[in-house]
């Protein structure tokens, strides 16, 4: 690692022990290997949550500068309805 800051975290318990089990177990080399991982993992749910809100909006941009005509709601709900109910069909 290039560049390491050493930095003091509190954790409770319940994630000490389980901090400790990884890297008794072999799982990890040290507490700090584990919880830099952690974070990586914190790092890549953040960012991919990110993408997800800006997919969203890019989609509500769309549907919002979209002036075709919709879909009524009674069709979407009979469309439902119909597969739906070759879904139950089939499993009987």
């Amino acid at each position: 690692m290039p560049s390491v800051e050493k930095i003091s975290i509190a954790l409770p318990p319940e994630m000490v022990s389980l901090v400790r089990q990884a890297v008794e177990s072999g799982e990890y080399a040290s507490s700090s290997e584990a919880v830099r991982d952690a974070l990586r993992d914190w790092n890549l749910k953040r960012s991919l949550r990110q993408q997800g809100i800006q997919e969203l909006r890019k989609v509500w941009r769309q549907a919002m500068e979209d002036n075709s005509p919709g879909v009524a709601v009674d069709d979407v709900l009979d469309r439902l309805e119909q597969k739906y109910q070759a879904i139950s069909d089939a499993a009987r």
